[in-house]
């Protein structure tokens, strides 16, 4: 990345709570009304880096829309603006 530049939508860790099936029941302590939808992004599977994210869009309690995802090798949540 050229020096001065900053990447767009850049991920950010986030507390995801868990509910059946690995479902997000609360987004930073806020909980979620609804799963709008979920899916699978695999990609880079031929490098030495593969990327492997499960993506939810929701809806959270107090009105926000949310696209969370959790990277399937570490386990950990991140927040993604598009």
């Amino acid at each position: 990345m050229t020096p001065g530049m900053r990447r767009l939508a850049a991920p950010r860790r986030v507390g995801v709570r868990v509910g059946p099936g690995g479902v997000p029941a609360a987004v930073d302590n806020v909980p979620v009304e609804s799963v709008a939808e979920d899916w699978v992004v695999e990609d880079r599977w031929w490098t030495g880096r593969p990327l492997r994210r499960r993506y939810f869009e929701l809806v959270l309690r107090d009105g926000r829309n949310a696209v969370v995802f959790r990277d399937i090798a570490s386990g950990r949540w991140f927040s993604q603006r598009g």
